[in-house]
């Protein structure tokens, strides 16, 4: 019997760690901190479509991972008092992917598809006409006696969350009614996020350890979270109350320094301020020095890194900034170059 505990605690772990990530979204506009702009504009936007009775246009959500693109889709289809389907766009490689997802969805229904850039060439343009004319053309058959069958679809709400807009056609891109781009958040909206997040947990945190949580979170209320829960688990194991030092002494556990950086993001100025001399450096060459995929370093590490000023992305290659320097605590050399120099 004790065995069969033991084998079954990680899956109930799981299933723990996931209730909380759940529990902590918010679940309306008005609970959503931050992003004031995109909440004025989809509270309009969902409001007409209320009182119209109409589904919602088409909504596409834009910014670096972790700031709540996912949570707006949860919400849209709450506050229009529609189901919601999840799908992301790896998971659609194919047109009959997309065609059995969209057939199969009910009227009013809101279609959540997670980086939806990273869909087949093939499944993005059936995407077109099915989001213009809610209307899909199935070809039956190949060669010369293929036949082309349309088969019209129930009306529905397609929000597409990526990272990467650029990547996006634009022939897609156009055919979103509503485009919100998210930014990210000031330590003082993090800390009405950490404020929420420990309440909702139990956690009794002082206004300083928040702003200490908040101050490392890189302006992302994913981060944020995740650190008051790894902050929760230290005082959990060595006891005592959560002042700025327990704060901080579980944070520097975890890798995470005073402005947010972690094992990653310093290996990444390490390469470049000592490896390669302030570069110009090429990102695939950065990416196996710090031991990390380019995609990553190009989509995780690089935003905030550029955000805060330590590095400059130029035709050339990327270059560390004077303040990576003063981060590092290595002097600034002489000859470094810079933006003007470029």
């Amino acid at each position: 019997m004790a065995d069969r505990d033991e084998a079954s605690e990680p899956e109930a772990l799981d299933e723990s760690e996931l209730a909380v990530e759940g529990a902590l979204r918010p679940g309306s506009l008005d609970e959503f901190v931050g992003q004031h702009k995109v909440r004025g504009q989809l509270q309009l936007l969902l409001q007409a479509a209320r009182i119209q009775q109409r589904p919602s246009d088409h909504i596409l959500l834009s910014g670096p991972p972790g700031l709540g693109k996912t949570t707006l889709a949860m919400i849209v289809a709450h506050e229009s008092e529609r189901p919601l389907r999840l799908s992301s766009g790896p998971a659609i490689q194919h047109a009959g992917d997309l065609a059995a997802l969209l057939s199969s969805l009910t009227p009013g229904e809101v279609l959540f598809i997670d980086e939806v850039h990273r869909m087949a060439r093939s499944a993005e343009e059936m995407l077109y006409l099915a989001m213009e004319d809610f209307r899909i053309d199935i070809m039956v058959g190949k060669g010369a006696g293929a036949t082309s069958i349309p088969l019209d679809l129930a009306p529905f709400t397609l929000v597409g969350a990526t990272t990467r807009a650029g990547l996006l056609p634009n022939p897609l891109r156009d055919r979103f009614g509503f485009t919100a781009h998210l930014e990210y958040y000031e330590v003082a909206e993090l800390e009405q996020v950490v404020e929420r997040s420990a309440a909702m947990l139990g956690i009794r945190l002082p206004a300083a350890g928040r702003a200490e949580i908040a101050r490392r979170s890189r302006g992302t209320p994913r981060i944020a979270n995740r650190l008051l829960r790894r902050v929760r688990d230290y005082s959990v194991v060595h006891g005592g109350d959560l002042d700025v030092a327990t704060v901080s002494a579980a944070l520097d556990l975890y890798d995470v320094d005073e402005i947010g950086l972690d094992r990653l993001d310093r290996a990444v100025l390490e390469a470049l301020v000592r490896r390669f001399r302030g570069g110009p450096v090429g990102l695939n060459t950065l990416a196996v020095t710090a031991g990390e995929e380019p995609e990553t370093i190009e989509s995780v590490v690089e935003p905030y890194l550029v955000r805060i000023g330590f590095m400059g992305r130029t035709p050339r290659g990327r270059i560390a900034m004077p303040e990576a320097y003063a981060h590092l605590g290595v002097p600034h050399p002489d000859g470094a170059l810079r933006f003007d120099d470029l």
